[in-house]
């Protein structure tokens, strides 16, 4: 692999490339997501139930699709070209929902473009896990995280502009977004090498020299997934923090700007976040960071201003910096190198189809209760899923004698 810093090993070709990768990806996405529930409200009629049932069942099939794809390329021998042929396929299929005309149309879309979300994910992590020593993926993580969401505040800029000295056209923004997503293809193509597997032994949940190690660390991060799925219940879709922005009567063309501030905090704290993980135990981060969105929630269900909403969502931000790249850290700490294709699957097949349901009862909740009751009972899991992660610990047929300092 090529290092680009000699006092940062982390920093290598891949790493940037794929960055830059998610970074165009982003942008290409992330000027429709936030004028998603305006478009499907205003123009096709459709409310936060369908909402729900759309992003919940897109990313239930990235999730799926993540799981086999990861074992796909774990039986390969190689990622890049199931990388490859999920951002292809996403580039591609992006762009129509500029030609939609129902929600049933909304969700085909969103179906295909999360289908190439799928086929990438697993490989891709696991080829930036390769790419990079175990001690520093957290800052790998973190810097990959952090390019992905400054796409997602490139691309709410780019829509703002667009809507305030353009046009008010929705459909010809979302066929525009074909531009960026060919762009990322291009430099995935050109840019992206694939580095040889090395072997080295899985590490426990937590390395820590004074504690006994587990021995099996399948059984280590399905430990994790079950906190990790608590948590995931209650994390619906974040379009439905727009839904609550629109609810305080934020004009149109704030919705990009909101989206943009809330992701311009996760760029700047995701390597951050990362590092600190690396430093000090990445559960500890993780803990941290489900309990700024239990705070978070908490407040959006009390939140009327838009002042107040403006301030939550940049605070929400730092929950995403703190969590993310520490959880694909941990993950790939917990996995041989030649099955992470496959942990990464699980990881986020956990993700996906739990965030179906989440979202589902997140809007059948504002629906029938009103979003109050909605934001508390996510904030709820929260604070359990915080509470399960505190508690694991390996069982006593798990653990070998402890390793020397």
């Amino acid at each position: 692999m090529t290092e680009l810093g000699s006092r940062r090993p982390w920093l290598t070709r891949n790493v940037v490339m794929l960055g830059f990768v998610s970074l165009l990806t982003d942008t290409a996405s992330e000027v429709i997501v936030p004028l998603l529930p305006f478009f499907l409200a205003s123009t096709l009629g459709a409310g936060a139930l369908a909402l729900g049932w759309i992003e919940g069942l897109a990313d239930a099939t990235a999730s799926v699709l993540k799981l086999l794809s990861g074992r796909w390329a774990d039986r390969l021998g190689r990622n890049r070209p199931l990388v490859l042929a999920g951002y292809l396929l996403s580039s591609c299929a992006r762009p129509f929902v500029a030609a939609a005309g129902s929600a049933g149309h909304v969700l085909v879309v969103r179906l295909l473009d999360r289908t190439g979300k799928g086929i990438r994910s697993s490989p891709r992590d696991a080829l930036l896990a390769a790419s990079v020593p175990e001690a520093q993926r957290g800052a790998a993580f973190g810097l990959h995280r952090s390019m992905d969401h400054a796409g997602a505040v490139l691309g709410p800029l780019l829509a703002a502009g667009y809507l305030s000295f353009v046009s008010q056209d929705l459909r010809l923004l979302f066929w525009l977004t074909a531009i960026p997503g060919a762009a990322a293809v291009l430099v995935l193509w050109l840019g992206v090498e694939e580095d040889p597997v090395v072997e080295e032994e899985p590490q426990p949940l937590e390395p820590d020299p004074t504690e006994p190690a587990p021995r099996g660390s399948d059984r280590a991060l399905t430990r994790f997934l079950v906190p990790l799925g608590l948590f995931t219940l209650g994390n619906a879709s974040d379009v439905f923090l727009l839904l609550k922005a629109g609810g305080s009567r934020a004009p149109l063309g704030t919705l990009p700007l909101l989206w943009l501030g809330l992701h311009g905090v996760k760029t700047l704290s995701s390597v951050p976040g990362g590092k600190l993980a690396d430093r000090v135990g990445r559960r500890r981060v993780i803990a941290t960071a489900w309990l700024l969105y239990a705070a978070v929630y908490v407040g959006f269900a009390f939140a009327e201003s838009q002042l107040a909403i403006w301030s939550l969502f940049l605070v929400y931000g730092l929950y995403h910096g703190l969590s993310e790249g520490p959880e694909k850290a941990l993950v790939a700490q917990l996995a041989p190198p030649r099955a992470r294709g496959s942990a990464f699957g699980l990881y986020y097949l956990t993700l996906g189809l739990l965030s179906l349901a989440a979202s589902v009862l997140f809007g059948a909740l504002w629906e029938l209760a009103g979003s109050r009751a909605a934001f508390l009972t996510s904030a709820a899991l929260a604070v359990a899923a915080v509470v399960a992660l505190a508690t694991l610990r390996p069982t006593p047929a798990e653990v070998a004698p402890a390793t020397p300092a």
